[in-house]
């Protein structure tokens, strides 16, 4: 007795997306970008041969847009571009790829070196269940191990680390490693140290603020424009009061720049002027010397004035001697 099995209908078919997919980039990738991965998983289970234009109709996103996914996905390595189409990679592959490698470089040493180990797997599963819902993904604990040791975080400041992300719902790794960099290049370790940053970020804001509104800014400040304002507080050490004197000189000026507004704080600076007193000091005596070559330029035309008048005279009586 022969048995056939009898194809099943697309109706009763489905697509299977591995969990990996859901911890590790849909997060970081756009909603057309994510359209279009699924997109192309549907296809290649049945090995369709599908144009792009097609796609793009099918899928109701911009033909550019498509190729722009196609890139990205290519990026992540999770397409392999052929010369007549492409190659789906196992997700599942990827992360255990990425999972594994870091661990052939650690040795027996390095794992007993690691007098914390305790403390900081407290730390880890502390993260996975407050920000996770306890479905960390595994890519994410060689991660954080890899950033305890990179950047010297004590388990508090890791755990903060997390929680700043997730309240800004950027919890994905560029994100927060980029948020890493930042904390570690201010000096950042402890959560003592934290606090300190924490401080100045939140009083540096306020001062980004404050500026924009006596600028008449209502738009959000460039990056450049930010970056300007970060240097004279962070790197000069001016505070607002200082920062006040220059932009009380710009009232004058119908639409004042921060390239203007730089000169003058960096040249304040160069001078080594540390204070709001020091400023105006400086101030007051640039103005006195302007003050002075002022008077000094009218006495020199008075002089000038009275010498010709004198030297007109002493013409006149000469010619009247000659005459006689």
């Amino acid at each position: 007795m022969k048995l056939e099995n009898k194809d099943s209908s697309m109706l009763f078919s489905y697509t299977e997306i591995p969990d990996v997919f859901f911890t590790e980039y849909i997060s970081e990738a756009n909603g057309d970008f994510i359209k279009v991965y699924l997109c192309l998983v549907f296809l290649s289970k049945y090995e369709k041969d599908i144009k792009l234009n097609d796609l793009s109709k099918k899928l109701n996103i911009p033909l550019q847009t498509i190729q722009v996914a196609l890139s990205y996905w290519e990026e992540k390595g999770v397409l392999i571009k052929k010369a007549n189409g492409y190659i789906l990679n196992d997700l599942r592959e990827i992360e255990l790829h990425k999972l594994y490698s870091p661990n052939l470089t650690l040795s027996k040493d390095d794992i007993q070196k690691n007098e914390d180990s305790q403390y900081r797997a407290k730390a880890i599963e502390c993260i996975n269940n407050m920000y996770f819902q306890g479905v960390m993904s595994p890519a994410w604990y060689s991660d954080i191990d890899l950033w305890f040791k990179k950047y010297e975080f004590d388990e508090q400041v890791m755990i903060s680390l997390f929680d700043y992300c997730f309240n800004k719902s950027a919890l994905h790794k560029n994100y927060v490693k980029t948020v890493a960099e930042a904390w570690s290049k201010c000096n950042v370790k402890t959560y003592e140290d934290l606090e300190v940053y924490s401080s100045k970020q939140e009083s540096l804001n306020k001062i980004k603020k404050d500026i924009a509104k006596k600028l008449g800014r209502y738009s959000p400040l460039t990056q450049f424009e930010e970056a300007y304002i970060e240097k004279w507080v962070l790197e000069y050490g001016y505070d607002l009061k200082v920062i006040n004197i220059a932009l009380k000189k710009t009232t004058s000026k119908a639409n004042p720049s921060f390239d203007y507004l730089d000169k003058l704080i960096s040249d304040w600076h160069d001078r080594n002027l540390k204070t709001e007193t020091d400023v105006n000091n400086f101030l007051i005596e640039i103005k006195q010397k302007k003050k002075n070559i002022k008077q000094l330029e009218k006495q020199t035309n008075y002089n000038n004035y009275e010498q010709r008048n004198y030297d007109n005279l002493d013409d006149l009586y000469a010619n009247k001697k000659v005459n006689r």
